[in-house]
């Protein structure tokens, strides 16, 4: 559906004029694009570093960068929001360093976490923006803010699970009571392991949050991470010789990543690219060029990751990629 979306959208700006507009684009600024996309991918692995260091997991960064890619690969190729790779990093981890899953899984999500909070910061920022530059009509407005309160609640949900002790029980039992329904087979020891689970889990999260490195580091890292994709659009966009504000294009940038957070289309297939391709020609932009920028853009940032992500998989050997394949 969402190669169809992209490709119905291609068919009527007219696939000639998209390639004649590619064929124009500087090659020096697309280079630095990919440049600043391999420095993002060395960000990454250095902020989930700081948060495998703080619980004392022994591994080399040499072997987080592979995790790394892997997860965002299996990210871009599942439905889930960008969280379908979070539990293949978490058990990659705990399998190669031979650390527990929950100390393992508990980095993943303060990872996540410090990617999530900037997100949420540049949205509500964006949205203050949109009002004024983008001339969106309300219900689009309406539908940012909506979706900008759903994330917050579900990472302030997630916060508050990886602390509050009783709270952390109370939900891993309701999910032991879900399974208890779906399936018949003996559980007479899964809430045992449940609440030991959330246990080791929060008391892992505990340690990082008090690790001074996790937040002089990780935080600025994420900023840098965020202002970085936002630099690499607009370099994409200043090949084509286009004349568009940094600030706008840190608006649709955010705005699109916030809809491609819907938990419907692998990488926000379709969606994300539509939505750049719809307002970036609403401020402006040819569409033709409009579409021509979006491809190289997505090509750098979700086809390119996925690849190298994939291609890194046979790294961890061939019994854990069959263990990850039925996890996934």
């Amino acid at each position: 559906m969402g190669i169809g979306t992209l490709i119905g959208m291609i068919l009527f700006i007219g696939p000639g004029n998209i390639e004649s507009a590619i064929k124009m684009a500087n090659s020096s600024y697309i280079a630095f694009a990919v440049l600043i996309q391999f420095v993002i991918y060395g960000l990454w692995t250095w902020r989930w570093s700081i948060n495998i260091n703080a619980v004392h997991i022994p591994i080399k960064k040499i072997h987080v960068f592979p995790m790394v890619m892997v997860g965002m690969a299996v990210n871009n190729i599942t439905p889930s929001a960008r969280g379908g790779g979070e539990p293949v990093r978490g058990y990659i981890l705990s399998k190669y360093s031979g650390s527990s899953f929950e100390k393992s899984f508990a980095t993943v999500i303060a990872d996540r976490g410090l990617d999530t909070f900037p997100f949420i910061v540049l949205a509500i920022i964006t949205i203050v923006g949109a009002v004024f530059y983008l001339n969106l009509p309300d219900y689009a407005i309406y539908a940012l803010i909506l979706a900008v309160i759903v994330l917050s609640t579900l990472f302030l949900i997630v916060i508050y699970m990886s602390f509050n002790l009783e709270f952390g029980h109370k939900v891993s039992l309701w999910i032991v009571g879900l399974i208890k329904k779906f399936s018949k087979k003996d559980h007479s020891q899964l809430e045992e392991k449940a609440v030991n689970s959330i246990n080791n889990f929060q008391a892992s999260m505990r340690i990082m949050i008090k690790n001074r490195n996790v937040i002089l580091y990780s935080i600025p890292i994420s900023f840098l991470i965020w202002i970085l994709e936002i630099f690499r659009v607009y370099l994409i966009f200043s090949a084509f010789n286009v004349e568009i504000s940094f600030l706008i294009i840190a608006q649709v940038f955010i705005i699109s990543t916030l809809i491609g957070l819907i938990p419907l289309l692998p990488g926000g297939l379709g969606a994300i690219d539509g939505v750049m391709i719809l307002l970036f020609s609403a401020a402006g932009v040819p569409p033709s060029i409009s579409a021509a920028a979006t491809l190289v853009e997505r090509f750098v940032s979700l086809w390119m990751t996925s690849i190298i992500g994939i291609a890194m998989i046979p790294y961890f050997g061939t019994t854990l990629i069959k263990r990850i394949t039925k996890k996934v």
